[in-house]
């Protein structure tokens, strides 16, 4: 996943440790803008537009749950890393209860917090895509209307899809050519990720391989362990 122009707000009062990973995350080409206590962090948010904030807990004039909870009134959707020297219980409860993604306890591992921050970047971005508007999609020679749930090929009659075979074709349109994570179709469509939702999501693919099967050219592969895409070959060769 790209990770160029993504900007990261830093809220982090110890000047030598803000500096350091500021610099470190800059150089794995995050723009971050280093604010050195609450009242200066909130302020900065208010001004521009970030994609993930990283908040020291305890800090002067303002602490991190302040600001989080700040912060949250303001945009509820932006990622929230927290981080900690103190790894008490009741701090990491209060933490996700102002709504944090995810908690790091000083000292840590700096690959650890590029991992933390590129998953909960990349979460948010296939979200925010399965949350389109988007209803009407061409795959190869397919039309799918997933407001009506008619799935159609060339100029033969529609078939009427059932709710989830839409909604599952949906998503794997949205994500055409691209991967599709399992644990984003199971969360939206089957409200649960174990073991009983992910065999039922393996027969409603079976279903939409069967549907596709009219067209040579569209392809459902599966990523072992990850996913699916839904691949129109002349697009990928192209």
């Amino acid at each position: 996943m790209e990770t160029e122009n993504k900007k990261i707000l830093l809220v982090e009062d110890d000047p030598n440790f803000g500096t350091v990973l500021k610099d470190y995350l800059a150089m794995n080409d995050y723009n971050v803008t280093h604010a050195k206590n609450g009242m200066e962090g909130f302020e900065k948010f208010k001004k521009d537009d970030y994609d993930l904030c990283i908040l020291d807990v305890m800090m002067p004039y303002k602490d991190g749950f302040t600001l989080a909870k700040e912060i949250r009134e303001k945009n509820e959707e932006v990622p929230i890393i927290f981080l900690t020297a103190k790894a008490m219980k009741e701090d990491v409860l209060k933490g996700y209860k102002v709504g944090a993604d995810d908690y790091l306890n000083k000292p840590f591992d700096s690959e650890v917090l590029l991992m933390k921050i590129k998953a909960i970047i990349q979460r948010k971005a296939t979200d925010s895509i399965a949350d389109s508007k988007q209803f009407e999609f061409e795959v190869g020679n397919f039309f799918l209307n997933s407001k009506l749930r008619f799935l159609s090929y060339k100029k033969e009659d529609p078939v009427k899809l059932s709710p989830k075979e839409n909604e599952l074709l949906r998503l794997l349109a949205l994500h055409k050519n691209d991967l599709m994570p399992r644990e984003l179709a199971l969360t939206k469509i089957w409200r649960d990720d174990n073991y009983f939702t992910s065999r039922s999501m393996d027969v409603y693919i079976a279903k939409l391989r069967k549907y596709l099967s009219l067209d040579d050219d569209v392809e459902i592969i599966n990523i072992h362990g990850e996913g699916f895409r839904l691949v129109v070959k002349s697009e990928v060769d192209n």
